[in-house]
């Protein structure tokens, strides 16, 4: 079994919290100052429908270039190095 990662992402505060308007402009620049100061944040994701938080994780990732680590609930963990100085560097899944 590889590592996950989602160990580490246990202990991170999460840092962002979406409603059922999901993934609003205002919530990403959240999330995207978010990923540049800490590399990996976790997101709540207050949606109901499962199906729609779902979706709404593969968009955020696909779009600003992130990774999803792990989910449980409506807690998704997402990681980006940052874009000048990357200080977490995750193990390749393999």
């Amino acid at each position: 079994m590889g590592w996950s990662g989602a160990g580490i992402g246990f202990f991170r505060v999460s840092v962002v919290s979406a409603g059922d308007k999901g993934i609003t402009p205002a919530v990403l620049a959240e999330i995207e100052n978010a990923l540049e100061h800490h590399e990996l944040i976790k997101i709540s994701i207050r949606m109901s429908d499962r199906n729609a938080r779902d979706a709404a994780i593969a968009e955020l990732t696909g779009s600003i270039g992130a990774v999803l680590v792990s989910r449980v609930g409506n807690i998704a963990a997402i990681y980006r190095p940052r874009k000048k100085t990357p200080g977490l560097i995750l193990p390749k899944a393999g």
